[in-house]
């Protein structure tokens, strides 16, 4: 009987030895992933922050650059820009109109793989040039984010008013 004991004993062991290595390589990866994942959202923080100072400083060259080859621009109550050459057209015109002063608020990042989605919201004032007159200024966006040669880009962007006009 001790024959067929010890080695059923030593299998229950390593059995369990192997589950917990199972277990404790599972937990490891898991923080690797959320870890990486927190980078992964400050880089999106960053190009979001970097966006955030196109639209402020009127720098149409600088918002089309975070856009990817292909990407589209969705203006509220304007037609879309597709692909980079008509992104920098449409901010151009933008910047030509009107000066910003915003900020932005992220609400949420979702990622998965290479593509990420924002939703924000921002608030501030724009500055009207043909009247000389601030007003405020409040929207919601959605950012659909593309991760081209290991960098995010804004694959898609729309914002609409939050405030009705009156």
């Amino acid at each position: 009987m001790n024959r067929i004991v010890i080695p059923v004993l030593a299998l229950l062991f390593m059995g369990s030895c192997r589950s917990n290595t199972n277990q404790e390589t599972s937990i490891i990866e898991t923080q690797k992933t959320e870890i990486m994942h927190k980078e992964e959202k400050q880089h999106i923080e960053q190009l979001l922050n970097t966006y955030k100072k196109a639209l402020n400083t009127s720098d149409a060259a600088l918002a089309q650059s975070l856009y990817t080859k292909d990407g589209v621009f969705m203006p509220s109550e304007a037609p879309s820009a597709i692909g980079q050459e008509n992104i920098l057209k449409s901010y151009a015109f933008i910047f030509s109109q009107i000066q910003l002063s915003i900020e932005f608020y992220i609400e949420e990042i979702e990622i998965e793989g290479d593509v990420a989605f924002a939703t924000t919201s921002s608030k501030g004032s724009v500055l009207i040039h043909a009247l000389g007159e601030s007003v405020p200024e409040s929207n919601r966006e959605l950012f659909v984010f593309e991760k081209i040669a290991g960098q995010w880009k804004i694959a898609r962007y729309m914002f609409n008013k939050t405030e009705a006009k009156k």
